[in-house]
This record gives C-alpha cells, structure tokens and sequence, in this order.
C-alpha cells in the first residue's frame, strides 16, 4: 500500500522512485496520454525511464514534481499532477491521466489539490499552465479552475505553439 502526502474525496498523491517502472510504463507507455505531450506521439522504454527519473530528481532538488495518482477506493494509479519550479516562487502546473479516467472529473479534482498545496503551502505567488492546441479537455479544465490565457508559446517536446494561462 502506497503512502499519499495529499489526498482529495477520490485521490491520493504519492511521490515518484525508482522502484515506480512499471506504473510508469502504465501511464507514459500510453500513445493516448503521450500523444498530447510529444511530437512523435509515443515515449519508448527510454523515454518512460527518463521521464520518470526526470521526477525523481525534480522532488530530489525542488521538493516538486508530477506527483502519481490514484484512486484511493482501488489504489489504481490514475495518473500524475504536480508542479515544476520556474522562479524561487513560480511553478508550472501539469497532469497526464489515463485515458480510462478521462473525463470523469479526475483532473480538476486532483489539480485543484496541487492549486492549494502550491499556494498556501509552497507560498506560490504565481501558477501557469500549458496544453497541447489540440488537448481541449485540458483547456477545458484549466479554464474551469480560473487560469487566465496569457499567449501562445513554444513548445519543443511537441513542436508545436501551445496556450499558455497564468493563475495569480
């Protein structure tokens, strides 16, 4: 059983490690997640690996990072949500769910949570966020927790110019 720092009515926030490949595969591995966030549309066993140590490392030297999910009626892994640092009080806000839990409330729900833990407890001054142009149930979503659209920006992981919103 998992131990979560957070948890919300349906979710709980754990943190990423090295024994986490697998639930990192279920996710990452996933052209339906990962179509949003690259642009060849698929991460390989490589990529997953990276990705993972790359949140690893980021709690390592930040205290932050895209925190997995779960359900906590099943203690399935729904995805991730969390924070990269941009300035000492600045973060970027981001979540990949699964497809199955696409939908279904799961995102907001859980980026509320880190909108709280990044303000009253990180003492955030500033929250921004970005979506794929073609992702519209993350702006959808953004838009519902009052992110405000800032400017196009680039992206390179996608090679694409994707919305970007500020949340004060």
């Amino acid at each position: 059983m998992r131990e979560f720092f957070l948890k919300t009515d349906r979710i709980g926030f754990s943190k990423w490690d090295c024994r986490d490949q697998e639930l990192a595969k279920l996710l990452w591995g996933d052209s339906q997640v990962t179509k949003y966030i690259c642009a060849s549309g698929i991460f390989s066993q490589k990529d997953i690996i990276n990705r993972l140590n790359i949140e690893i490392s980021n709690l390592e030297k930040y205290q932050v990072q895209y925190w997995p999910i779960f359900e906590l009626d099943t203690n399935e892994l729904i995805g991730c949500c969390g924070l990269r640092p941009r300035s000492s009080n600045e973060y970027e806000i981001g979540f990949h769910l699964r497809k199955k839990y696409w939908n279904q409330g799961y995102a907001t729900e859980a980026a509320r949570a880190i909108i709280n833990f990044a303000f009253n407890i990180l003492k955030a001054e500033n929250l921004f966020a970005g979506h794929n142009p073609n992702n519209k149930g993350s702006q959808k979503v953004l838009q519902k927790l009052g992110f405000i659209y800032i400017r196009d920006e680039f992206y390179e992981p996608t090679g694409l110019y994707h919305p970007s919103y500020k949340l004060t």
